[in-house]
C-alpha cells in the first residue's frame, strides 16, 4: 500500500517525492510502490532528457500544477530520481495515492 511507505518530505515551500521511474513504457502512469519509492512509468526512451520531460509532464498534469512548478532534484540519469512539487500539492497527491490502493 502507498501511504504505509514513506516516499516524498517537505523541504522548505516544496515536497521531495522519492519515484523509481520506469521509461520505456507504453503508457506514463502510476504502477505502485518500490522500496520506500513510487513507481511511475514513463512513456518516452531515457535518451537526450526526454523520459526526466516526460515525468515532469506526467506529474504536473496528475496534480494540476504547472510544469514549471515540477523539476527533477536528484537524479537525473539515473531510474532512483527525486522530484521537487510545490506544497500546495501535499493534499492532492495524499487522495491519488489513497485511491489507489497501492497498484
Amino acid at each position: 500500500m502507498f501511504m504505509a511507505e514513506i516516499f516524498f518530505r517537505r523541504q522548505g515551500g516544496a515536497l521531495l517525492l522519492d519515484i523509481k521511474a520506469q521509461p520505456g513504457a507504453s503508457r506514463s502512469g502510476l504502477a505502485g510502490a518500490a522500496n520506500g519509492r513510487l513507481r511511475v512509468r514513463i512513456a518516452k526512451a531515457p535518451e537526450n532528457g526526454k523520459a526526466n520531460a516526460e515525468l515532469v509532464s506526467f506529474l504536473a498534469g496528475l496534480l494540476g500544477c504547472a510544469k514549471r512548478e515540477v523539476s527533477v532534484v536528484a537524479g537525473e540519469r539515473s531510474r532512483l530520481k527525486t522530484v521537487a512539487l510545490p506544497a500546495s500539492c501535499l493534499e492532492k497527491l495524499e487522495g491519488l495515492l489513497r485511491e489507489s490502493g497501492g497498484e
